[in-house]
């Protein structure tokens, strides 16, 4: 396997960590509400799990509100049942059309909670990004062992690795001090 082959590769396998990461912290409250915090909760629509976002849509009337109103008013019960069984905290409150999602202002020490959560999620997409690391400097021993690459591809692409890791874990370290100043802000 060629050098570019395996950079490739590892390259994606970086990208699709930093992509989840992306996605994980999308779903961390901020001091502000949005759609994201409830789009992928799963509903039990008529007897398989199904995100939220596919069955109701998901407005911000004011800065600390939510708003789903279902698709079919008939998915209302299964809806609130599955908001309040989610690992949010939040109490919806129907109007017989919608149901309303109020976000209270959160405390310092719930802000400290959700901090340690992205610093979690962050050292999850890092170990990604290093198993994709590994992975490519497995295939390049083997291909040198193998004889289809000389010493000098081998070491040079080994530093290319090394430079994608830095890279892509600079990336989430970005992320990350981002999202803790969105979270920290008052």
């Amino acid at each position: 396997m060629p050098v570019d082959d395996v950079l490739m590769d590892c390259e994606m396998h970086m990208e699709k960590a930093v992509e989840h990461l992306q996605h994980e912290l999308r779903g961390l409250r901020t001091g502000r509400a949005s759609p994201a915090l409830v789009e992928d909760i799963r509903v039990d629509y008529y007897g398989s799990p199904t995100a939220l976002k596919s069955i109701a849509q998901i407005n911000v009337p004011e800065a600390t509100q939510l708003m789903i109103k279902p698709f079919s008013p008939a998915d209302m019960k299964a809806i609130e049942k599955a908001i309040s069984d989610s690992k949010l905290g939040l109490t919806p409150h129907s109007d017989g059309r919608a149901l309303y999602l109020k976000l209270p202002p959160l405390s310092q020490e719930r802000r400290l909670q959700l901090v340690g959560q992205c610093k979690t999620h962050a050292e999850a997409a890092k170990i990604a990004i290093r198993n994709a690391r590994r992975d490519a400097n497995k295939i390049l021993e083997t291909e040198e062992k193998g004889g289809v690459l000389t010493e000098d591809e081998a070491k040079g692409g080994k530093e290319q690795v090394q430079e994608l890791t830095k890279q892509y874990e600079g990336k989430t370290d970005e992320m990350i001090e981002k999202k803790k100043n969105e979270i920290l802000q008052v």
